[in-house]
């Protein structure tokens, strides 16, 4: 395309953007609530998928070991936890690394338990972690019968309701993403179209005098791409100030409870470019399904 003929469809579009302004405000005004909703939804769904991952990769099997094994043994049972299927990786803990993680965890009040140092009841224990963590189960399995080993706790239980529950919030969160989005898309598609009907008559002209489909559909692309993207500036604003908030606000309540959120740097800055990308997109889309029927000339 010449130089000069883009310069003549931006003019256009931008003419036609202040000409048409209350349509141009309808269909700006659609894409904003649109994106709100969505910026919204997507920020609580990206949060809620980071902290099932961050269960997920917390899940480990804890292997202990017979007591009476000596550390010869110890080393041969490491060598089989090792060729076990889908082990990631086996970490050695001792029963005296074991007494000080439990003092530790116990705060102010581990002083109470300091007759433990002197006669240590925890066996050494091998910590295992799977390639993925919905393997767990299964090498929890394969280990329980592998000689020298004494017990192996897992969470049984509570990790397969919670891998249950992850997967239905992630399927769950799929879907209502979708919907939302289809709703958007219908929804401004819709009011785009609108600018699009109240001016059939000089896409009809335009084709009469023999301007191709693709010289009149260029304006229209400009303008439903200024469109998306001037209506997800408001909820990119929007959505920086509500996570600006909920992350200096909340994170230290929900650190205490090993909940970490998405860095507010992160989250603002792949949200913001996800909703301008969406914005644009569902802005071209609109203007350019809704100008092809009156093409057909």
């Amino acid at each position: 395309m010449k130089l000069r003929t883009l310069k003549r469809h931006l003019n256009e579009s931008f003419k036609s953007l202040a000409r048409n302004g209350w349509m141009t405000f309808a269909s700006v005004s659609a894409v904003t609530v649109s994106l709100v909703l969505v910026g919204l939804f997507l920020m609580v769904m990206f949060n809620l998928n980071k902290i099932a991952g961050d269960i997920e990769n917390d899940v480990q099997v804890r292997v202990y070991i017979d007591q009476s094994a000596t550390s010869v043994q110890q080393n041969q049972l490491e060598s089989n936890l090792k060729q076990v299927k889908n082990v990631q990786s086996v970490t050695f803990q001792s029963k005296q690394q074991g007494l000080n993680n439990l003092l530790q965890s116990m705060g102010s009040d581990k002083s109470t338990f300091q007759d433990l140092q002197k006669q240590n009841p925890l066996p050494n224990v091998f910590i295992l972690k799977t390639s993925r963590p919905e393997q767990t189960v299964q090498v929890a399995q394969q280990v329980k019968s592998l000689p020298y080993v004494s017990d192996v706790r897992y969470g049984k239980g509570t990790v397969e309701k919670m891998f249950q529950f992850v997967n239905i919030a992630r399927n769950v969160g799929i879907v209502l993403i979708i919907g939302l989005l289809f709703t958007s898309v219908f929804l401004i598609a819709n009011t785009i179209k609108l600018t699009i009907v109240a001016r059939r008559r000089e896409i009809e002209i335009m084709k009469l005098v023999g301007a191709t489909n693709a010289f009149v559909r260029w304006p229209y692309f400009i303008e439903g791409l200024f469109m998306g993207i001037l209506g997800s500036v408001i909820p990119v604003f929007l959505v920086m100030i509500v996570y600006h908030f909920a992350y200096y606000n909340l994170s230290g309540n929900l650190s205490q409870m090993f909940i970490r959120l998405i860095p507010y740097q992160t989250m603002t800055a792949n949200l913001s470019l996800l909703l301008i990308g969406i914005g644009a997109i569902i802005g071209v889309w609109g203007s350019l399904n809704s100008v092809r029927k009156f093409l057909k000339i």
